[in-house]
C-alpha cells in the first residue's frame, strides 16, 4: 500500500514542480472554499474521534487540540488562503557569479518533493501541512494518530475534492488511513519515494522516528519553555505574560512549562503569581526556596525540571544571578522558546545571546513561536534542530537548493 502511495505522490510531485505561482494559488483557493463547504461534515467526523478520546480518558489539553469546530475550520480555510497569497520560495535564484572559464554558476531554490508527516492529535495540521507543502512544490504523505482519524480523513478528503475541481493532481496530499505502528515503521523506511520525514509530537513519537528512520529526518522537539522573571521585571508585565504563556492554550508546544524567578524579588513576586495562577487552577511546583516563600507549593522532584506538561501544572525555580537562570534554562529546555521579562538592556542582551533555543524573547509570551504569528501563514512544525531549519517551518525551509551552470563550451 504505502509502495503504491510512495509512487503516486512522486508523480504528483513532478507536476507540482513544474506549476507556477498561479496555478499554485488557485489551487489554495479551491481547497479553502472545500474546506468551508465541507465544514458540517468535518465537524461530525470530529466528534466521533472526541467522543472516542473522552471515552479513552484523554486529557484536557490533548482534547482540545483535538477538538474542532466551525471557528477551527474557517481558521485552517483561512491558513490556506494565507499561505496562497505568500510569495512562492520555489524558482528564486540566490546567487550568479561569473567564473575565471566563463562558467556562470548560481544557486536555485527547488522543492524537496516528497514529504511524509507523522502526527499525534492536532488535526490542523492535515491543513496546515498540505498548503506549505503545496505552495512549495512537494507532494505529501501524511499519517495522523487513530486519536484524530475521522477528523484527518475529512479533511483530506475535502482537499482532495478542491484539487479535483480546479484540475490539480489529487495525490499532492495523501493520508494513510492505517494508523498502526507497522505501517509508520514502514513509512519511515520509504526511501525510494519519501525524501524527508517530519513527525509532529510527543517526545516519544519524535524519539521513534529520529531512532528508526532511514529516511531523512527534521525533527521537531517538545516545548519545555521557560520564563525567567528577572530582578527588574514589571511585575504587571511578568503577570500577564505568564498568565498567558501558561493557560491561554495548555496543550500546544509554545505553552509555559517551567518558570524561573530572580531571588531578589520572589519574596513579594510568588504570592502574587499563586494568586494568578490560582484563578485557572494551575498547579505550583516549586524548589524548596520557593515552598519556604510561598506556602501551598507543591515540592517539585528532578523530573519537574525537565517536563512538558501539557496541563494545568508549571515547575518553579529561584535563582540568584542571570547567569544561574540561564545555565538552569539551558540544562532542561528543548530548544524551543525562551523568554525574559526584564528592565535591563545587558541582561536582555546576555538572555538572547546565551540561550540556546529556536526562538529567544524579550518581554513577550512564548506562544508567539507560530508560523502565523511569524507572518508565514502556517507552519509544518516547529524545528528544534540546528541543521537545515530552526524554529518555525515555513515555504522556505520545505524547499532545497540546486547548482544551476552556464556555459558555452567549456571542457576540463
Amino acid at each position: 500500500m504505502l509502495i503504491e502511495m510512495g509512487k503516486r505522490a512522486k508523480e504528483a510531485a513532478s507536476l507540482l514542480n513544474t506549476l507556477g505561482s498561479s496555478k499554485k494559488e488557485e489551487g489554495l483557493k479551491a481547497a479553502a472554499r472545500a474546506l468551508s463547504d465541507h465544514s458540517s461534515q468535518i465537524e461530525k467526523a470530529n466528534e466521533k474521534d472526541m467522543e472516542k478520546a473522552r471515552q479513552n480518558g484523554m486529557s484536557q489539553g490533548l482534547l482540545d487540540r483535538l477538538a474542532l469546530d466551525s471557528k477551527r475550520i474557517n481558521a485552517m480555510a483561512e491558513g490556506l488562503l494565507e499561505v496562497a497569497a505568500l510569495e512562492d520560495p520555489v524558482g528564486e535564484v540566490l546567487s550568479m557569479k561569473t567564473r575565471p572559464n566563463g562558467l556562470i554558476i548560481g544557486q536555485k531554490r527547488v522543492p524537496l518533493g516528497v514529504a511524509a508527516i507523522i502526527y499525534e492529535a492536532r488535526p490542523n495540521v492535515t491543513a496546515d501541512a498540505f498548503g506549505l507543502c503545496f505552495k512549495s512544490g512537494n507532494a505529501v504523505i501524511l499519517k495522523g494518530g487513530s486519536d484524530a482519524l475521522h477528523s484527518n480523513m475529512a479533511i483530506a478528503e475535502a482537499i482532495r475534492e478542491g484539487l479535483f475541481s480546479v484540475g490539480l493532481p489529487q495525490d499532492a496530499i495523501q493520508l494513510i488511513s492505517d494508523t498502526s505502528r507497522e505501517t509508520a515503521r514502514e513509512l519511515m523506511r520509504l526511501n525510494d519515494y519519501v525524501d524527508v520525514l517530519i513527525p509532529r509530537g510527543g517526545a516519544g513519537l519524535i524519539k521513534t522516528v529520529v531512532e528508526n528512520s532511514t529516511v531523512p529526518v527534521i525533527e521537531t522537539g517538545t516545548g519545555n519553555c521557560h520564563v525567567f522573571v528577572d530582578a527588574s521585571a514589571d511585575f504587571d508585565m511578568a503577570l500577564n505574560i505568564i498568565e498567558n504563556a501558561k493557560t491561554q492554550r495548555i496543550g500546544v508546544c509554545n505553552a509555559c512549562e517551567s518558570l524561573v524567578i530572580h531571588r531578589d524579588i520572589a519574596e513579594d513576586f510568588l504570592p502574587l503569581l499563586a494568586e494568578r495562577l490560582k484563578k485557572h487552577q494551575v498547579e505550583i511546583r516549586g524548589d524548596e526556596e520557593a515552598l519556604r516563600l510561598c506556602p501551598g507549593l507543591v515540592p517539585a522532584s528532578e523530573a519537574d525540571w525537565g517536563q512538558e506538561y501539557l496541563d494545568y501544572i508549571v515547575s518553579l525555580k529561584i535563582a540568584g544571578s542571570i547567569e544561574e537562570a540561564i545555565s538552569h534554562i539551558n540544562r532542561y529546555n528543548t530548544g524551543h522558546s525562551e523568554t525574559i521579562v526584564t528592565s535591563d538592556y545587558a541582561n536582555s542582551q546576555k538572555f538572547l545571546n546565551e540561550i540556546d533555543a529556536a526562538a529567544v524573547y524579550v518581554n513577550a509570551s512564548t506562544r508567539f513561536t507560530d508560523g502565523n504569528q511569524f507572518g508565514f501563514g502556517a507552519e509544518i512544525g516547529i524545528s528544534t534542530q540546528k541543521l537545515h531549519a530552526r524554529g518555525p517551518m515555513g515555504l522556505k525551509e520545505l524547499t532545497t537548493t540546486k547548482y544551476i551552470i552556464y556555459g558555452n563550451g567549456q571542457i576540463r
